[in-house]
C-alpha cells in the first residue's frame, strides 16, 4: 500500500500532537498482541496504527479515552456512600472509663487469664500431624 502520512489522518484527528499520542498508544497495543484491523503489508506497528486511523477502522475518541485510562494511576469508582450508622453506647459490664478521651478498656486480672488458658483444650491430632 502507498505510504500513510499525517495528512491522511489529520481529517480524523485535527491536532497533530494528539494524533502522535493516540497512534503511538495504538502501536503499543498492537505490540502487546491487540488484533490488527488492516493488512500489515510488512509495515511496522506505528505505520499500521496510522493506517487504521486513516481508514477509520478505529474511532480516535475511543483510542484517546483508552490512552487516558492507561495513564491513570488511581481510577475513581462511583460507589454509593455508606449511610451513617448511629453510634450505640455499649453497656458498662466490666469496662472502665479512663479520663483520657473517655476510652473504655476491658480489664482482666492475670489470674483470670491463667484460668482461661488452663481451660483450653489442645487440638486433637490428625493423621497428617504424624508425618
Amino acid at each position: 500500500m502507498a505510504r500513510v502520512t499525517v495528512e491522511d489522518c489529520i481529517d480524523k484527528v485535527e491536532n497533530r500532537f494528539e494524533l502522535v499520542l493516540i497512534a503511538s498508544h495504538r502501536a503499543r497495543m498492537i505490540s502487546a498482541g491487540s488484533q490488527i484491523m488492516v493488512d500489515r503489508d510488512n509495515d511496522k506497528n506505528p505505520v499500521v496504527s496510522l493506517r487504521e486511523i486513516a481508514e477509520s477502522r478505529l474511532a480516535p475518541e475511543d483510542l484517546k479515552e483508552d490512552f487516558i485510562h492507561s495513564l491513570q494511576k488511581h481510577v475513581e469508582v462511583d460507589e454509593p456512600e455508606a449511610e451513617a450508622v448511629p453510634a450505640l453506647i455499649p453497656p458498662n459490664d466490666g469496662l472502665r472509663s479512663d479520663a483520657i478521651g473517655d476510652i473504655q478498656f476491658d480489664r482482666m486480672t492475670e489470674e483470670d487469664l491463667l484460668r482461661g488458658l488452663e481451660g483450653l483444650v489442645p487440638p486433637a491430632e490428625t493423621e497428617d500431624d504424624g508425618d
